[in-house]
């Protein structure tokens, strides 16, 4: 049987942009600092943001990780774009049963649920989040991210032995 190569399709950013909606952000976004810049540019409406993601950010700050710093200030810098945005939490915080599964998509499945209760567009750069979101039938942007792989030369070196020469005497 052959494994079927599936596309996520990204909704027409022009198209959403046309009037005010609202928008669910998913923490992949948040943290990948795209947030700011895609309403600053093309969409304009509610951004409905979760505890839960909050609170993914306030987990990976606490533990050193500068993505955690990076998407609360890119939350704190979306205040500046009110002529075009209107920011709003929503949601419970995750549960420690919620926290414990969310490798297993707990975190993510909350998401979509408040995204299913607010009829909102969901913006994520997780593909899992964004083909499950797609099955369920919301609608989702889909942002896609480039990764800069850094080109390490591999170089092999093959050292051989020096054969000794024995001298003669």
């Amino acid at each position: 049987m052959k494994k079927q190569k599936t596309k996520t399709r990204k909704v027409k950013s022009n198209a959403l942009g046309t009037r005010a909606q609202k928008y669910l952000v998913d923490t992949s976004v948040i943290a990948q600092k795209k947030l700011f810049r895609l309403f600053k540019t093309k969409l304009k409406g509610e951004l409905l943001i979760p505890n839960a993601v909050i609170a993914e950010l306030e987990n990976l700050a606490n533990h050193g990780n500068d993505a955690g710093f990076e998407g609360l200030e890119e939350i704190a810098k979306m205040h500046t774009l009110k002529s075009r945005v209107k920011v709003k939490f929503l949601g419970e915080r995750p549960t420690g049963h919620q926290i414990k599964y969310a490798r297993s998509g707990e975190i993510d499945a909350l998401i979509r649920s408040l995204a299913c209760q607010e009829k909102a567009v969901l913006i994520t750069a997780d593909k899992v989040q964004a083909k499950s979101a797609q099955a369920y039938g919301f609608k989702v942007f889909f942002i896609k991210t480039k990764f800069k792989e850094e080109k390490k030369s591999k170089k092999f070196f093959l050292f051989r032995a020096k054969k000794k020469k024995k001298k003669i005497l």
